[in-house]
């Protein structure tokens, strides 16, 4: 039999985390007064196991393998290492209430945050069942955000060099009939230089605001007669090509747009709980200030009285043949080097994936 436990449910990292960082020392109750675990009403024809005369149920079997198809999105693990699991869970669990491991504070603590935890998710569960997502939410939501986002593309090459006047003799060396991609591989501090500064598809929103209006500004096949500055540097941009994006099908997100807006739901209705409620912080929510480190104070001459005796103080002298200046240059530190500037560096990219 694989006895091998599923590491993430029985090994719970934050718990391990917390027991680790401070061990618990169980508050042990006298004999008398230890609570006895909770009676098993669990009929036999709706138990998967019996251990130690406890029953696991049918249900917390369920429970479980819902649970690991959930975190394991969609995985199914063997039903014999399932009830393993379970009935190791059981075990641990008997011998924590031998020990009475169960009444520490620690742990009492820990089945509190739990069980909120839980009840609040529930109540989560609750409202969204209460208050479903419907395919009329869904179509609103596409039309709102992703229709609306979708608009012009545009294909574009770049020259971006240092300067304005590098710049304006490009646009020259252009105006003469150089191919644009030579003098892009030839001049271009940009990365897309080794491909004639092409930078494929894009949309405006992905571009800084100037380099996004003079694409949108230029003719197809037009490069621009004025160099166009960015913080990146100065570019010469030649539009290539555009065209009208095409928003995915409603089918085929409407799915990804269902938690967004089962967010908002939840949102919402945290915002109308928080207005409702009376909630009185008492703790302080400013930041400690990062310690600043004494600055260093310079060692002061020894008072007469603390200097240690001359003679053990007084160093050997230099011999005969050393002249005074030598003798000086060998106990004299030497000037540290001036620092030289760092070369200017380079021009980052115009175009990066978010905005660039």
């Amino acid at each position: 039999m694989n006895k091998k436990l599923i590491p993430f449910l029985l090994m719970s990292g934050a718990f391990l985390a917390g027991c680790n960082a401070q061990q618990a020392t169980p508050e042990t109750p006298a004999a008398t007064t230890a609570p006895a675990p909770a009676a098993n009403t669990v009929a036999k024809e709706d138990a998967v196991a019996i251990v130690n005369g406890e029953a696991i149920s049918k249900a917390t079997f369920k429970t479980l393998e819902d649970e690991i198809a959930l975190r394991a999105h969609g995985q199914k693990f063997p039903k014999q290492q399932l009830l393993e699991e379970l009935i190791q869970r059981e075990l641990l669990v008997q011998d924590a209430h031998k020990k009475h491991i169960d009444q520490s504070t620690e742990v009492k603590e820990r089945i509190q945050m739990a069980e909120r935890s839980l009840i609040s998710q529930a109540d989560l569960q609750d409202y969204l069942k209460a208050n479903p997502i419907t395919d009329a939410d869904l179509k609103a939501e596409y039309d709102k955000e992703v229709v609306k986002a979708s608009g012009t593309e545009y294909k574009a090459r770049h020259i971006l060099v240092k300067s304005e006047d590098e710049a304006k003799k490009l646009i020259a060396d252009l105006g003469k009939g150089a191919k644009f991609e030579d003098l892009a591989k030839k001049h271009s501090i940009d990365p897309s230089k080794d491909q004639g500064g092409d930078l494929g598809w894009f949309t405006a929103g992905q571009m800084v605001e100037p380099f996004s209006k003079a694409v949108a500004a230029l003719e197809k096949g037009k490069f621009t007669t004025a160099p166009v500055q960015t913080q990146f540097g100065w570019h010469v941009i030649l539009r290539e090509d555009s065209r009208t994006q095409t928003p995915p099908a409603f089918e085929a997100v409407k799915e990804q747009l269902r938690p967004v807006l089962q967010q908002q739901k939840v949102q919402a209705m945290l915002e109308g709980l928080r207005k409702q409620a009376k909630v009185e912080v008492l703790m302080s929510l400013e930041e400690p200030k990062p310690a600043t480190p004494p600055e260093a104070t310079p060692a002061t001459a020894p008072t007469d009285a603390a200097k240690p005796d001359a003679a053990a103080e007084k160093p050997a002298k230099p011999e005969a043949t050393k002249d005074a200046a030598s003798a000086e240059a060998a106990v004299k530190p030497a000037k540290p080097a001036k620092a030289e500037t760092n070369a200017a560096a380079p021009a980052e990219k115009p175009a990066e994936s978010a905005k660039k």
